[in-house]
């Protein structure tokens, strides 16, 4: 097999899912490969309780397929997978739920690849979720469920999802915050030059996963307003915790970048500052020195019936014109910066 068709399939079987867990009241998930996926599918919903959590690998080319095949997911799912929006949101649709949920390497030179996306359908008995790229959540949900968290509902899990990307978030926050007051600490003490780029890459990052990780809080609304009839009083409960939790997070990280945006303009200022000084330096030399220069220039001149060329003081008389044309030069020059 090619190495580059082993990344993709990796933590995958031949039918693409990634893994999958039964859920039963009262007890902890057990493990289901794509087999007993699809006969617990296939069966009759009489004398069946509990649910099934089914993670598929979009990246292997046999996971819609198989899905398609064995799951009675709504044709508007698989466009779901396709679509370009990629912010994460939460949103009923025909009586299902479909969730956006965004995972992300955090550091300060971010790059494209390092934010992966996972879609996920969930209904009363099934919750199914895929992804292109692996997720630390969904990993860290994986191993949870193995360690023996019990989960009510499809609903419950997809709101620890959501309460991860909180907690993603959070650590952001808490990161970005200690580089700010580092950065800060820099230009209180002297050199504002060296900071510039990098707070400027830090709030293009900020704004970035801003946009990414927080959810869009309509969709979140509209479900809160009227929710599915299967959903259970408890998870909207949690699910509107969960909401509560991501407006703070996302007024800590606006507030983060207001800092951002202030210290920038501070530092703007300051530089405009020195640099109106050396200009001010520069125009101060060039006024005290045009005197001379022009007396020079005047002097310099081949032809004749020059002043003073016999004179045997003549020297020392335009070096006190000069004198006197360039302290009424400088004292001009001060008094226009005082003027002001």
């Amino acid at each position: 097999m090619k190495p580059e068709m082993i990344i993709q399939t990796y933590g995958a079987d031949t039918s693409g899912m990634v893994c999958g867990f039964r859920f039963a009241p009262d007890r902890v998930g057990t493990p289901l490969d794509a087999d007993a996926a699809a006969e617990w599918t296939a069966a009759d919903d009489t004398g069946q309780d509990g649910f099934v959590w089914l993670h598929f690998n979009l990246a292997h080319s046999a996971s819609e397929r198989w899905m398609r095949a064995h799951l009675d997911l709504p044709e508007t799912f698989y466009e779901f997978l396709r679509e370009g929006s990629h912010s994460t949101r939460i949103e009923q649709q025909e009586g299902t739920l479909r969730a956006v949920v965004n995972d992300v390497m955090f550091s300060m030179d971010l790059e494209a690849s390092d934010i992966a996306t996972m879609w996920a359908h969930v209904d009363r008995r099934l919750i199914v979720t895929a992804r292109s790229k692996p997720l630390r959540s969904i990993d860290t949900l994986r191993e949870s469920v193995r360690q023996g968290e019990r989960f009510r509902s499809p609903a419950e899990l997809l709101i620890h999802l959501l309460r991860d990307q909180a907690d993603l978030m959070m650590h952001i926050v808490r990161r970005a915050s200690t580089d700010i007051d580092r950065l800060e600490d820099r230009f209180l003490s002297e050199r504002p030059t060296a900071n510039r780029n990098q707070l400027s890459t830090m709030r293009r990052t900020l704004t970035r996963l801003q946009r990414m990780l927080a959810p869009e809080p309509g969709s979140i609304f509209r479900l809160l307003a009227k929710p599915p009839a299967w959903l259970l009083s408890e998870d909207v409960q949690e699910l509107r915790e969960s909401t509560e939790e991501f407006s703070v997070v996302l007024a800590d990280l606006a507030g983060l970048v207001e800092r951002i945006k202030l210290l920038q303009e501070e530092i703007t200022s300051r530089l405009d500052e020195q640099n109106n000084r050396t200009l001010f330096t520069l125009t101060l030399v060039t006024v005290i020195a045009l005197p001379m220069n022009i007396v020079a220039g005047f002097f310099g001149m081949n032809v004749g019936g020059i002043p003073l060329a016999e004179n045997r003081h003549g020297f020392w008389l335009m070096v006190m014109i000069v004198a006197s044309f360039t302290t009424l030069a400088a004292w001009w020059t001060f008094r226009r910066r005082g003027d002001r």
